[in-house]
């Protein structure tokens, strides 16, 4: 059995070590009602739980997880917040797990990193997300789909009296990449960004604070 072993260390006249264990935290709310605008967190009424398992234990407290169900989205000029279960996780298009058609298919889970020194948690989750745009033209004229990689970091406090994990802060950065061209001229154009918004102007990273409480729970 992978179980996650969490050392809650605290200072009470004298030091002592508490051990939980786990084989996942969960957080459940509402999958949100827009799939790709990161910006929206306006929730849908479907149900949805956000889940890190247990992969595999490293050493100096980093641990391999897998994240299912998606991420909590929120932003600073809202106060809603839903689980986006789409480009949190993404999509993969290598040929052995291409759809019927070739293109990219929607994952249901992705590995992430984590990092916990006894107080606080931090995990690192990567994913790769594809509008499925890709279209020809006139002329022999093509673009490919719209590919954003996204990174998320969330910054967790470990909350021993409820045995759960409060989220604190996330960092939330999407990209673009995308090439455009025709197949009888060359070079193509080929637009990269490494941070971008919306509005499709470039960026930073965006350092989020969650309008309410997000407690992820422990399942043994």
């Amino acid at each position: 059995m992978r179980i996650l072993y969490l050392l809650a260390v605290t200072c009470v006249m004298t030091l002592s070590v508490r051990t939980v264990l786990a084989q996942s935290i969960s957080y459940q709310g509402f999958e949100c009602l827009s799939t790709f605008d990161t910006s929206d967190p306006t929730p849908s009424a479907v149900r949805v739980e956000s889940q890190f398992e247990v992969i595999e234990i490293l050493d100096r407290g980093m641990v391999r997880l897998s994240l299912s169900g998606g991420l909590p989205r929120f932003v600073d000029s809202n106060q809603d917040i839903c689980i986006d279960s789409v480009t949190s996780i993404g999509f993969e298009g290598v040929p052995e797990v291409a759809g019927s058609q070739g293109l990219p298919v929607r994952l249901e889970r992705i590995d992430a990193i984590g990092y916990f020194n006894g107080r606080d948690l931090v995990v690192t989750v990567n994913s790769i997300f594809t509008d499925l745009s890709a279209s020809r033209g006139t002329f022999s004229s093509f673009t490919t789909s719209r590919v954003q990689p996204i990174s998320n970091t969330l910054f967790f406090d470990y909350n021993e009296p409820t045995t759960s994990f409060i989220l604190r802060k996330a960092i939330h950065n999407k990209g673009f990449v995308q090439t455009s061209g025709s197949t009888s001229t060359f070079p193509f154009i080929e637009t990269i960004v490494p941070s971008f918004d919306e509005s499709g102007v470039i960026g930073v990273p965006q350092i989020l604070t969650p309008p309410d409480e997000i407690r992820y729970r422990l399942n043994n």
